[in-house]
């Protein structure tokens, strides 16, 4: 499918009246699992980029290059509507303004700007903080101006509950509406007073990082207009499990016919989409 449908379809779950859960994914074939277990959308997350394409923690050292190339290996492997977490657009304004035609050319669904002081500058101390409300209103009109396809998806992004409070976050959350942004992604919330702060002050479709369990309940949060609540990003976790539990046990001298929690055939086969290579192989190549 063109990623015009994808785009539509994303545009479709936001002006939808449920919360969903996301599959995060973080390459070809946990796309194409996502999609075969009937995932609406998958999520790519920066820091799962980073440990994805160069091992690495989420410290914002992975390249607009890499992640581009990264979402754009997952969108081909399937037809998923894919939310992409842009950080902070790779540098200012202008640099969020080239992030937005890389990865729309890449072909996501959706991404996020987010109004974090990124890469952690020299005596942060690891501690977070964020750009004024006036440059993060800048780096929202150049993602917008950095659109060709107007069904893309641009959502305003920011950390701002945990680190300035709920005031200066709904603040934010109405500059980036009045910007123009599609959507509103918010991380660290955990009590229902937050929302209920957020759901009154604007009127665009919200997006969660992370719930705390006082709101976890999609119901509720579906009533209060959030469209997609993230789960956090175990998958690419489990894939390292499973990796680390394989090679482990040839290393120490399993044999490969006694491993446990090997994928079988059938399931390798689809994932790979192999019915489709052997008619191809017969169609094209006269085999």
């Amino acid at each position: 499918m063109h990623w015009t449908d994808r785009r539509e379809r994303f545009r479709a779950l936001l002006a939808g009246d449920r919360c969903l859960h996301p599959a995060s994914v973080f390459d070809a074939m946990s796309a194409r699992i996502a999609e075969d277990l009937g995932f609406e959308c998958g999520m790519f997350a920066g820091s799962v980029a980073a440990m994805a394409v160069i091992g690495a923690p989420d410290l914002i050292t992975v390249t607009l290059t890499e992640f581009a190339g990264q979402a754009y290996r997952i969108n081909r492997a399937g037809n998923l509507p894919l939310l992409v977490d842009a950080d902070h657009g790779y540098g200012n304004a202008l640099n969020v303004k080239r992030t937005v035609e890389e990865v729309e050319t890449a072909g996501v669904a959706a991404l996020t700007i987010e109004d974090t002081v990124l890469p952690l500058p020299y005596g942060a101390g690891g501690k977070p903080t964020l750009v004024s409300i006036e440059e993060g209103v800048g780096k929202m009109k150049a993602a917008l101006a950095g659109r060709q396809d107007p069904r893309l998806t641009v959502v305003g992004r920011t950390s701002a509950v945990a680190i300035t409070g709920i005031d200066d976050t709904v603040a934010r959350a109405k500059a980036y509406e009045t910007a123009g942004v599609d959507a509103l992604f918010f991380v660290g919330m955990t009590r229902k007073a937050e929302i209920e702060a957020i759901a009154s002050a604007v009127k665009l479709p919200l997006l969660l990082g992370s719930a705390g369990p006082e709101i976890s309940d999609r119901d509720y949060l579906a009533s209060r207009r959030v469209r997609i609540a993230l789960q956090g990003h175990a998958p690419i976790a489990a894939a390292v499990q499973a990796v680390h539990t394989t090679m482990k046990a040839l290393r120490e001298g399993t044999p490969p016919s006694k491993l446990a929690g090997i994928a079988p055939p059938e399931l390798m086969k689809q994932v790979t989409r192999d019915a489709d290579h052997a008619r191809w192989l017969k169609d094209f190549l006269g085999g």
